[in-house]
């Protein structure tokens, strides 16, 4: 009898033990932060995305991404290098089971302003779309609707969006595959009406680094039943195949996302942005030339750029 108490009072210790999560090493902690402080610092540095003055409105999902780009912003605001306000918004549509009381419980937590607007587009959507069709458009236009309107009633200058470098990358296949375009997801846009300006802070962050900051940190993540509950969605499809691809020859998602900002007009094929009707030889040499894959300079091109970039390996060209 004895012993069978002792080693029933063993096991429940050690499971109890296991479900106690462990504490983050405090030195990653501090390494992905100063990595994510940079990285959102220099895209606002590179394509002008926060100014002086400014009043920002961060878009607040529930999601990692969103939780992720309040909080370095929180932390850039703090830092005091450029003088900006913060406002965090969440559009509440009314999804079943949506625990309401969370975001305002965080954001009043953290000491931002913030707004939640309740609009049940939730059944909106889901009366206007078919079973089994992508919910993802109609709902994409009426929450742009609903934070535009936001933006205006709140007087700010930049609306900021939690999309991050592997979602501009998705955006960038997706055109490619299932549009027939070269067109990405840009860092910093005005929006469809022209009245807004749209901002992605986090265009150089990995998916992979803000899940690991939402777990460091233990955001009150939110799951997204509208979302989640379609399974085939092309992006779905395309994000796999980044990942497969990163998986196979580590480092292309680094090289994919610095060739968005590595444009070559003259070797693509769009005579509206190169005049290859005009062209002429000049007797100047051209650093592009007529060579088509740049394979064999890419580490020299790369040690000119900043870390991580500059510690990546060329791709192996595959026929």
């Amino acid at each position: 009898m004895s012993s069978h108490f002792d080693s029933t009072a063993a096991t429940t210790a050690t499971t109890a033990a296991a479900e106690i999560p462990s504490a983050p090493d405090p030195h990653a902690v501090r390494k992905l932060e100063k990595r994510l402080v940079r990285q959102v610092s220099q895209a606002i540095a590179d394509f002008g995305l926060i100014e002086p003055g400014d009043k920002v409105m961060v878009c607040v999902s529930g999601g990692k991404d969103s939780y992720g780009l309040l909080d370095i912003l929180l932390k850039l605001q703090a830092h005091g290098a450029v003088p900006f306000e913060l406002i965090a918004v969440n559009l509440d549509q009314k999804q079943p089971g949506f625990p309401a009381h969370v975001l305002p419980q965080y954001l009043a937590g953290v000491g931002v302003a913030f707004h939640i607007e309740t609009q049940d587009t939730y059944s909106v959507v889901k009366a206007h779309v078919p079973e089994g069709k992508t919910m993802c458009s109609l709902c994409s236009r009426m929450r742009r609707g609903v934070l535009y309107r936001l933006a205006d009633e709140f007087k700010v200058t930049k609306i900021a969006l939690g999309h991050h470098r592997d979602d501009m990358l998705q955006t960038y296949f997706l055109n490619m595959f299932f549009g027939g375009k070269l067109k990405g997801m840009p860092p910093k846009v005005v929006s469809d009406r022209g009245e807004h300006l749209i901002i992605r802070p986090l265009a150089h962050v990995a998916e992979a680094d803000l899940a690991r900051w939402a777990e460091m940190q233990q955001f009150p993540i939110i799951p997204c039943s509208l979302c989640g509950s379609q399974d085939n969605l092309q992006r779905q499809q395309i994000s796999q195949m980044l990942r497969d691809w990163q998986n196979r020859y580590p480092g292309r998602i680094e090289n994919m996302a610095a060739a968005l900002q590595n444009l070559v007009p003259s070797h693509c094929m769009d005579s509206r942005h190169f005049d290859f009707k005009g062209l002429q030889p000049s007797g100047v040499a051209d650093e592009h030339g007529d060579k088509a894959f740049d394979g064999e300079t890419l580490l020299a091109t790369f040690a000119a750029v900043p870390a991580p970039l500059s510690s990546l390996q060329p791709l192996r060209y595959e026929r």
